[in-house]
Protein backbone atom coordinates (compact mmCIF):
# COMPACT_ATOMS: atom_id res chain seq x y z
CA UNK A 1 0.00 0.00 0.00
CA UNK A 2 2.86 1.93 0.78
CA UNK A 3 4.55 1.65 -2.39
CA UNK A 4 0.82 2.54 -4.32
CA UNK A 5 1.20 5.87 -2.20
CA UNK A 6 4.59 7.59 -3.42
CA UNK A 7 4.00 6.09 -6.58
CA UNK A 8 0.90 8.69 -7.05
CA UNK A 9 3.26 11.37 -5.13
CA UNK A 10 6.18 10.69 -7.80
CA UNK A 11 3.76 10.80 -10.54
CA UNK A 12 2.19 13.83 -9.23
CA UNK A 13 5.72 15.59 -8.31
CA UNK A 14 6.39 14.49 -12.14
CA UNK A 15 3.76 16.54 -13.40
CA UNK A 16 2.87 19.58 -11.09
CA UNK A 17 5.79 19.62 -9.33
CA UNK A 18 6.16 23.65 -8.71
CA UNK A 19 2.95 24.16 -6.11
CA UNK A 20 4.96 21.39 -3.94
CA UNK A 21 7.86 23.44 -3.20
CA UNK A 22 6.81 24.82 0.03
CA UNK A 23 4.70 22.24 0.87
CA UNK A 24 6.58 18.50 1.99
CA UNK A 25 5.01 15.24 2.92
CA UNK A 26 6.14 14.40 6.58
CA UNK A 27 5.73 18.53 7.36
CA UNK A 28 5.12 17.64 11.10
CA UNK A 29 7.18 15.01 11.13
CA UNK A 30 9.07 16.86 14.02
CA UNK A 31 6.92 18.98 15.43
CA UNK A 32 4.00 16.91 15.97
CA UNK A 33 4.83 13.23 15.31
CA UNK A 34 1.24 11.73 16.00
CA UNK A 35 -0.35 14.65 13.79
CA UNK A 36 -1.56 12.26 11.04
CA UNK A 37 -2.64 9.26 13.55
CA UNK A 38 -4.63 12.05 15.58
CA UNK A 39 -6.70 13.26 12.59
CA UNK A 40 -7.01 9.39 11.01
CA UNK A 41 -7.95 7.99 14.30
CA UNK A 42 -10.80 10.62 14.75
CA UNK A 43 -11.97 10.53 11.21
CA UNK A 44 -12.57 6.72 11.35
CA UNK A 45 -14.17 6.79 14.91
CA UNK A 46 -16.54 9.64 12.55
CA UNK A 47 -17.42 7.47 9.99
CA UNK A 48 -18.28 4.44 12.19
CA UNK A 49 -21.07 6.14 13.12
CA UNK A 50 -21.43 8.05 9.63
CA UNK A 51 -20.12 7.03 6.45
CA UNK A 52 -21.51 9.84 4.40
CA UNK A 53 -19.08 11.92 6.06
CA UNK A 54 -16.63 10.72 3.36
CA UNK A 55 -19.15 13.11 0.91
CA UNK A 56 -19.02 15.87 3.57
CA UNK A 57 -15.45 16.60 4.12
CA UNK A 58 -14.38 16.17 0.04
CA UNK A 59 -17.39 18.85 -0.27
CA UNK A 60 -15.82 20.70 2.49
CA UNK A 61 -12.00 20.52 0.76
CA UNK A 62 -13.48 21.85 -2.66
CA UNK A 63 -15.00 24.35 -1.57
CA UNK A 64 -12.29 25.45 0.62
CA UNK A 65 -9.82 25.39 -2.03
CA UNK A 66 -11.66 27.16 -5.14
CA UNK A 67 -12.71 30.12 -3.41
CA UNK A 68 -9.11 31.63 -1.63
CA UNK A 69 -6.86 28.88 -2.33
CA UNK A 70 -6.53 26.01 0.43
CA UNK A 71 -6.52 28.26 3.29
CA UNK A 72 -9.38 27.05 5.69
CA UNK A 73 -11.19 30.22 4.87
CA UNK A 74 -14.38 28.12 4.68
CA UNK A 75 -14.20 27.44 8.67
CA UNK A 76 -14.68 30.90 9.83
CA UNK A 77 -18.00 31.59 11.49
CA UNK A 78 -19.81 34.83 10.95
CA UNK A 79 -19.61 37.72 13.10
CA UNK A 80 -21.67 40.50 14.07
CA UNK A 81 -19.93 42.67 11.83
CA UNK A 82 -18.72 40.25 9.60
CA UNK A 83 -19.93 37.75 6.91
CA UNK A 84 -17.93 34.84 6.16
CA UNK A 85 -17.49 32.30 3.52
CA UNK A 86 -19.93 29.92 5.31
CA UNK A 87 -22.95 32.00 4.82
CA UNK A 88 -23.10 31.79 0.72
CA UNK A 89 -25.94 29.87 -0.73
CA UNK A 90 -23.60 27.26 -2.46
CA UNK A 91 -22.28 26.51 0.94
CA UNK A 92 -25.58 26.13 2.82
CA UNK A 93 -24.99 22.35 2.73
CA UNK A 94 -21.29 22.16 3.56
CA UNK A 95 -21.09 20.11 7.05
CA UNK A 96 -18.52 18.53 9.18
CA UNK A 97 -17.43 21.82 10.95
CA UNK A 98 -17.60 19.93 14.28
CA UNK A 99 -15.58 16.88 13.70
CA UNK A 100 -12.33 19.59 12.15
CA UNK A 101 -13.30 21.54 15.76
CA UNK A 102 -12.64 18.04 17.30
CA UNK A 103 -9.97 16.88 15.85
CA UNK A 104 -8.06 20.52 16.13
CA UNK A 105 -8.67 20.19 19.89
CA UNK A 106 -7.40 17.13 20.15
CA UNK A 107 -4.11 18.40 18.17
CA UNK A 108 -3.80 21.76 20.35
CA UNK A 109 -3.99 19.53 23.66
CA UNK A 110 -0.94 17.36 22.21
CA UNK A 111 1.05 20.21 20.19
CA UNK A 112 -0.19 24.03 20.74
CA UNK A 113 -0.17 25.99 17.53
CA UNK A 114 1.30 23.90 15.27
CA UNK A 115 -1.07 21.93 13.32
CA UNK A 116 -3.13 24.42 10.52
CA UNK A 117 -6.93 23.78 9.68
CA UNK A 118 -6.24 23.59 6.30
CA UNK A 119 -3.93 20.89 7.00
CA UNK A 120 -6.48 19.18 9.30
CA UNK A 121 -9.12 19.62 6.45
CA UNK A 122 -6.73 18.42 3.89
CA UNK A 123 -5.99 15.06 5.81
CA UNK A 124 -9.65 14.51 7.07
CA UNK A 125 -10.47 14.21 3.55
CA UNK A 126 -8.00 12.16 2.62
CA UNK A 127 -8.69 9.71 5.34
CA UNK A 128 -12.35 9.31 4.79
CA UNK A 129 -11.99 9.09 0.80
CA UNK A 130 -9.94 5.88 1.85
CA UNK A 131 -12.76 4.71 4.48
CA UNK A 132 -15.41 4.86 2.15
CA UNK A 133 -13.41 2.54 -0.31
CA UNK A 134 -11.25 5.12 -2.26
CA UNK A 135 -7.32 5.83 -3.35
CA UNK A 136 -4.85 5.25 -0.63
CA UNK A 137 -2.17 8.45 -1.01
CA UNK A 138 -0.19 10.56 0.38
CA UNK A 139 -0.82 14.81 0.66
CA UNK A 140 2.21 16.95 1.46
CA UNK A 141 1.32 19.24 4.06
CA UNK A 142 2.83 22.74 5.67
CA UNK A 143 -0.62 25.22 4.57
CA UNK A 144 -1.20 27.87 6.62
CA UNK A 145 -4.86 29.20 7.38
CA UNK A 146 -6.09 32.42 5.32
CA UNK A 147 -6.67 35.69 7.33
CA UNK A 148 -9.66 36.50 5.05
CA UNK A 149 -13.10 35.06 4.79
CA UNK A 150 -15.46 36.69 2.29
CA UNK A 151 -19.29 35.65 1.71
CA UNK A 152 -18.89 37.48 -1.25
CA UNK A 153 -16.23 35.55 -2.80
CA UNK A 154 -17.71 32.28 -2.11
CA UNK A 155 -21.06 33.24 -3.94
CA UNK A 156 -19.16 34.77 -6.95
CA UNK A 157 -16.74 31.88 -7.56
CA UNK A 158 -18.68 28.93 -6.33
CA UNK A 159 -20.15 27.17 -9.66
CA UNK A 160 -23.62 25.65 -9.81
CA UNK A 161 -25.01 22.37 -10.76
CA UNK A 162 -26.15 23.16 -14.43
CA UNK A 163 -22.96 24.82 -15.23
CA UNK A 164 -22.30 24.08 -19.28
CA UNK A 165 -19.40 21.86 -19.44
CA UNK A 166 -16.89 24.54 -21.04
CA UNK A 167 -17.21 26.94 -18.44
CA UNK A 168 -16.38 23.84 -16.20
CA UNK A 169 -13.27 23.32 -17.66
CA UNK A 170 -11.98 27.34 -17.55
CA UNK A 171 -13.01 26.93 -13.90
CA UNK A 172 -11.05 24.32 -13.14
CA UNK A 173 -8.21 25.04 -15.79
CA UNK A 174 -7.66 28.83 -14.06
CA UNK A 175 -6.73 26.49 -10.82
CA UNK A 176 -4.13 24.71 -13.01
CA UNK A 177 -6.75 21.15 -12.87
CA UNK A 178 -6.58 20.00 -16.53
CA UNK A 179 -9.70 18.29 -17.86
CA UNK A 180 -8.18 14.52 -16.32
CA UNK A 181 -8.66 16.11 -13.25
CA UNK A 182 -11.64 18.29 -13.18
CA UNK A 183 -13.64 15.18 -14.38
CA UNK A 184 -12.39 12.84 -11.77
CA UNK A 185 -12.85 15.43 -8.69
CA UNK A 186 -16.79 15.31 -9.99
CA UNK A 187 -16.51 11.35 -9.82
CA UNK A 188 -16.72 12.34 -5.82
CA UNK A 189 -20.45 12.59 -6.55
CA UNK A 190 -20.62 8.52 -6.46
CA UNK A 191 -20.59 9.34 -1.88
CA UNK A 192 -22.54 12.62 -2.88
CA UNK A 193 -26.28 13.52 -2.12
CA UNK A 194 -27.78 17.04 -3.29
CA UNK A 195 -31.23 19.08 -2.63
CA UNK A 196 -33.96 18.28 -4.83
CA UNK A 197 -33.46 22.17 -5.18
CA UNK A 198 -30.42 21.36 -7.54
CA UNK A 199 -32.22 19.45 -10.17
CA UNK A 200 -36.07 20.10 -9.86
CA UNK A 201 -36.63 20.84 -12.95
CA UNK A 202 -35.31 18.69 -15.00
CA UNK A 203 -37.80 15.76 -13.60
CA UNK A 204 -40.97 17.98 -13.92
CA UNK A 205 -40.19 21.29 -15.66
CA UNK A 206 -36.93 21.30 -17.86
CA UNK A 207 -36.07 24.52 -19.10
CA UNK A 208 -40.35 25.51 -19.00
CA UNK A 209 -41.10 23.20 -21.25
CA UNK A 210 -43.47 21.32 -18.58
CA UNK A 211 -41.55 17.88 -19.25
CA UNK A 212 -38.73 16.03 -17.78
CA UNK A 213 -35.13 16.89 -19.39
CA UNK A 214 -35.27 14.73 -22.56
CA UNK A 215 -31.45 13.87 -21.20
CA UNK A 216 -32.78 11.92 -18.86
CA UNK A 217 -33.58 8.31 -18.46
CA UNK A 218 -37.48 8.83 -17.80
CA UNK A 219 -37.15 5.67 -15.37
CA UNK A 220 -34.48 8.10 -13.39
CA UNK A 221 -36.86 10.78 -13.28
CA UNK A 222 -39.95 9.20 -11.75
CA UNK A 223 -38.00 7.70 -9.24
CA UNK A 224 -36.39 10.98 -8.08
CA UNK A 225 -39.97 13.01 -7.83
CA UNK A 226 -41.07 9.99 -5.82
CA UNK A 227 -37.49 10.67 -3.52
CA UNK A 228 -37.82 14.11 -3.58
CA UNK A 229 -41.61 14.16 -2.20
CA UNK A 230 -40.99 11.93 0.35
CA UNK A 231 -37.28 13.45 1.41
CA UNK A 232 -35.97 16.18 -0.21
CA UNK A 233 -32.56 14.87 -1.18
CA UNK A 234 -31.14 12.33 -3.78
CA UNK A 235 -28.21 10.31 -4.22
CA UNK A 236 -26.16 11.19 -7.10
CA UNK A 237 -24.80 7.88 -8.25
CA UNK A 238 -27.92 6.03 -8.44
CA UNK A 239 -26.79 2.30 -9.21
CA UNK A 240 -27.62 1.00 -6.00
CA UNK A 241 -29.42 2.03 -2.58
CA UNK A 242 -25.79 1.78 -1.10
CA UNK A 243 -24.36 3.84 -3.46
CA UNK A 244 -24.02 6.86 -1.33
CA UNK A 245 -21.41 5.09 0.79
CA UNK A 246 -18.85 3.57 -1.43
CA UNK A 247 -16.50 5.11 -3.37
CA UNK A 248 -16.23 3.95 -6.94
CA UNK A 249 -16.47 4.34 -10.44
CA UNK A 250 -19.77 3.22 -10.89
CA UNK A 251 -21.04 7.01 -11.12
CA UNK A 252 -19.54 7.33 -14.50
CA UNK A 253 -21.48 4.25 -15.76
CA UNK A 254 -24.57 5.74 -14.33
CA UNK A 255 -23.97 9.16 -15.97
CA UNK A 256 -23.70 7.21 -19.36
CA UNK A 257 -26.91 4.98 -18.98
CA UNK A 258 -28.70 8.83 -18.78
CA UNK A 259 -28.76 8.22 -15.02
CA UNK A 260 -27.02 11.61 -14.21
CA UNK A 261 -29.01 13.43 -11.11
CA UNK A 262 -27.25 16.90 -11.84
CA UNK A 263 -27.16 18.51 -15.12
CA UNK A 264 -23.76 19.24 -15.15
CA UNK A 265 -23.19 15.61 -14.50
CA UNK A 266 -24.97 14.59 -17.26
CA UNK A 267 -23.62 16.95 -20.26
CA UNK A 268 -19.86 15.44 -19.35
CA UNK A 269 -20.73 12.36 -20.62
CA UNK A 270 -21.79 13.83 -23.70
CA UNK A 271 -19.66 16.79 -24.35
CA UNK A 272 -17.08 16.11 -27.05
CA UNK A 273 -14.46 17.57 -24.34
CA UNK A 274 -15.28 15.62 -21.63
CA UNK A 275 -17.15 12.09 -22.68
CA UNK A 276 -13.68 10.36 -23.30
CA UNK A 277 -12.54 10.34 -20.27
CA UNK A 278 -15.68 9.68 -18.56
CA UNK A 279 -15.58 6.43 -20.46
CA UNK A 280 -12.11 5.69 -19.21
CA UNK A 281 -13.12 6.25 -15.85
CA UNK A 282 -16.43 4.10 -16.42
CA UNK A 283 -14.23 1.15 -17.53
CA UNK A 284 -11.70 1.33 -15.33
CA UNK A 285 -11.92 1.89 -11.04
CA UNK A 286 -8.32 1.55 -10.73
CA UNK A 287 -7.79 4.41 -13.66
CA UNK A 288 -10.53 6.97 -11.48
CA UNK A 289 -8.83 6.03 -7.97
CA UNK A 290 -5.27 6.79 -9.22
CA UNK A 291 -6.53 10.06 -11.21
CA UNK A 292 -8.75 11.10 -8.16
CA UNK A 293 -6.24 10.81 -6.13
CA UNK A 294 -3.51 12.94 -8.44
CA UNK A 295 -6.28 15.50 -8.70
CA UNK A 296 -6.99 15.76 -4.99
CA UNK A 297 -3.23 16.41 -4.04
CA UNK A 298 -3.24 18.98 -7.24
CA UNK A 299 -6.32 20.45 -5.84
CA UNK A 300 -4.83 20.22 -2.39
CA UNK A 301 -2.14 23.08 -3.79
CA UNK A 302 -4.21 25.55 -4.95
CA UNK A 303 -2.87 29.36 -3.69
CA UNK A 304 -1.71 27.92 -0.59
CA UNK A 305 -0.26 29.99 2.08
CA UNK A 306 2.73 29.24 3.60
CA UNK A 307 5.40 30.74 6.21
CA UNK A 308 4.02 34.64 7.24
CA UNK A 309 1.80 34.50 4.59
CA UNK A 310 -1.01 33.08 7.02
CA UNK A 311 -1.28 31.79 10.69
CA UNK A 312 -1.71 28.42 12.71
CA UNK A 313 -5.34 29.19 14.04
CA UNK A 314 -5.96 28.22 17.20
CA UNK A 315 -9.60 27.85 16.98
CA UNK A 316 -10.44 27.10 12.93
CA UNK A 317 -13.96 28.87 13.30
CA UNK A 318 -11.97 32.26 14.14
CA UNK A 319 -9.09 34.41 13.20
CA UNK A 320 -6.01 34.53 15.86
Amino acid sequence: MKIAKFSVLLLILFIFPVAFAQLRVGFYSQSCPNAEIIVQNLVRERFARDPSITAALTRMHFHDCFVRGCDASLLIDPTATQGSEKQAGQNGSVRGFELIDEIKTALEAQCPSTVSCSDIVTLATRDSVFLGGGPSYVVPTGRRDGFVSNLEDAARILPGPGLPVVDMLTFFSNKGLNVFDAVALLGAHTVGVSSCGNFGDRITNFQGTGQPDPSMDPSLAAGLRNTCAAQGFAALDQSTPLAPFSFDNLFYSQIRARRGVLLLDQRIATDISTSGVVFQYAASNELFNRQFAIAMVKMGTVDVLTGLAGEIRRNCRAFN
